[in-house]
This record gives structure tokens, C-alpha cells and sequence, in this order.
């Protein structure tokens, strides 16, 4: 099945309105064991936590890198401020699809999220690595 545009952006219109209504999660299915729906938000508050962390460093690599080249510096705050922020949309995200599956009782779903952010924090550690190595952050 294609999507067009407009029903993607109406799937994402959609998935969002769910974020900001956690009244209409429970009017699906039926309550979860408590502990499944608290273990859901504590992973939630580990996903806000890294977000916040990554905001942190980008805010670290702009205050306090400042002998860096212009271009890198810059790159990396982005890449971390971005970072960050998608890490917060995709905890709530998250938070809302694994609440409805459990409440429907179907499998929890799955995201290809953490891989990226592993392989993209790996990236920005190995770029800073080869910048300290060579001495451009001089």
C-alpha cells in the first residue's frame, strides 16, 4: 500500500493529537497490569533524559569548544540540538504507540530509533575523535 502526502501528513496529524490527549488512549482496549504502564513512562523519562543530554552537549560544544573550527563546532552543536530534540519527540511518540498496543494487547511496537541514534552518536564521537587526534580543535 502507497501513501500519498496528504495521508501521511493526516497519520501524522493524527499520531501527534494522540500526544496531547492521554484520555483517549484509555478509552482503547482495556488497562495494562500497572507495572507494564509504569515501566512504559520510566523508559519514557530515559528517552526525555537523553534528549536532554544531547541538548546539554550541544550547548557544551558551543560554549566551551571555542578554540574549534567555526564549521565543526557548528556542526556538531546541530547535530546534538537536533539530536536531542528528536529524542523528545520520539519519547512521547513511543510512550503513546506502546501504551495502545498493550492496551489492545498486540506486540509492542518496534523502532528503528535507537540504532540510528547509536550509529549517530557513534559517528559524532569517532568525527570529534579525529579532530582532537589532529589537533583542529586547537
Amino acid at each position: 500500500m502507497i501513501l500519498t502526502v496528504t495521508d501521511r501528513l493526516r497519520s501524522l496529524g493524527a499520531g501527534v493529537r494522540w500526544w496531547f490527549t492521554p484520555e483517549r488512549v484509555r478509552e482503547e482496549g482495556t488497562t495494562p497490569d500497572y507495572r507494564f504502564s509504569l515501566a512504559n513512562e520510566r523508559t519514557f523519562l530515559a528517552w526525555l533524559r537523553t534528549g536532554l543530554a544531547l541538548i546539554g552537549g550541544g550547548f557544551a560544544v558551543d560554549q566551551f569548544l571555542l578554540r574549534m573550527h567555526q564549521g565543526p563546532r557548528l556542526a556538531f552543536t546541530v547535530v546534538l540540538l537536533v539530536g536531542g530534540a528528536l529524542c523528545a519527540v520520539r519519547a512521547v511518540n513511543h510512550w503513546v504507540r506502546c501504551e495502545r498496543a498493550m492496551r489492545r494487547g498486540a506486540d509492542l511496537p518496534v523502532s528503528r530509533f535507537p540504532a540510528a541514534l547509536a550509529v549517530g552518536v557513534a559517528l559524532l564521537a569517532a568525527a570529534l575523535v579525529v579532530l582532537v587526534a589532529t589537533g583542529r580543535t586547537r
